[in-house]
């Protein structure tokens, strides 16, 4: 059995697409995904599943879809695959422990990489490897100018960001 962490996009933010995380929780199991879990309300979900990946996300979208009744980008990975974005991370120590990982469903084609690099905003950097943008901003994820939505269509991804003390403790709550 894999031990998948599922990275939900955009629920409980402002009042909109509300997902209770107990409901959540009996909604995977209900669909076949064991020691299901969940961390904070911004939807952080650690299962079990001998299904594939894409299997995974595909059965999270259409199960949330359909009993909650919208569309919530959902991006897997196992904890190999969380660790590795972790530990590649560009940034010294100093700004990691203050940098966003933009996880993305996909690595991008080179090109639209080559092209979103030109991309540049005062006090900002952002490092795209692989799957993941590393964020850093010097004002802060809330007062930068960072567009996670322009990203995903000019790399033709999904994304979704966690902070440092998230993905630390996402790593803690799962397993290889």
């Amino acid at each position: 059995m894999i031990n998948y962490v599922v990275l939900l996009r955009g629920i409980n933010v402002g009042g909109h697409k509300k997902v209770p995380m107990a409901e959540l929780r009996e909604l995977l199991v209900k669909v076949g995904f064991d020691a299901v879990t969940t961390y904070i309300q911004s939807g952080n979900i650690i299962l079990n599943s001998f299904k594939s990946k894409l299997e995974v996300e595909a059965i999270v979208y259409k199960a949330i879809a359909s009993h909650f009744g919208f569309d919530v980008p959902v991006i897997a990975k196992t904890r190999g695959e969380l660790k590795q974005i972790f530990d590649v991370c560009p940034f010294s120590e100093e700004k990691k422990i203050d940098s966003y990982f933009v996880l993305l469903s996909d690595i991008p084609d080179v090109e639209l990489v080559e092209e979103v690099k030109t991309i540049s905003y005062d006090n900002e950097e952002f490092i795209i490897i692989n799957d993941c943008i590393y964020f850093h901003s010097s004002i802060g994820y809330g007062k930068s100018k960072f567009n996670m939505n322009i990203f995903e269509k000019k790399l033709n991804v999904k994304a979704t960001s966690r902070n440092y003390k998230t993905m630390v403790k996402l790593l803690s709550l799962s397993f290889d």
